[in-house]
């Protein structure tokens, strides 16, 4: 071996892809125990599969997702991972003021329900910021 060899060697990586991995784990843990066999917790980093599937990814949903957080920010919906309710509203503010960067980006590309939707969206969350702020 070279010593151009070993320095393309050095400077390489390897990816591993894990899913398949997670997968396994999945399957396995919903297997039935034998009597007497201690059960492994899996630790909290653990990755896991997905537990319900997610929806299809298209601009409505996305907007909606956008709209899911700023309502959060705003303490108008607990936060969906400590189930309790903050009031964020620079956070709230800058992800109102995020949708209606899109809405002027997505000017003549959208159809018309969508546009209705995400002016909905805004002047819901506008209103909502006023009060909030008020």
């Amino acid at each position: 071996m070279g010593e151009n060899d070993r320095k393309e060697e050095e400077k390489s990586f390897v990816v591993r892809d894990r899913r398949f991995a997670a997968q396994k784990e999945t399957t396995e843990a919903s297997k039935p125990q034998k009597e007497g066999e201690k059960k492994e917790e899996p630790s909290k980093g653990a990755a896991r599969g997905p537990e319900t599937p997610l929806p299809e990814m298209n601009f409505t949903n996305f907007m909606l997702s956008l709209s899911t957080s700023a309502l959060v920010q705003l303490g108008e919906v607990p936060d969906p991972h400590t189930r309790e309710t903050a009031r964020q509203l620079p956070l709230a503010k800058q992800t109102i003021d995020l949708i209606s960067m899109l809405q002027g980006k997505t000017k003549g590309n959208l159809t018309s329900d969508e546009e209705k939707l995400t002016e909905y969206i805004l002047y819901d969350l506008r209103m909502r910021y006023v009060k909030a702020a008020g």
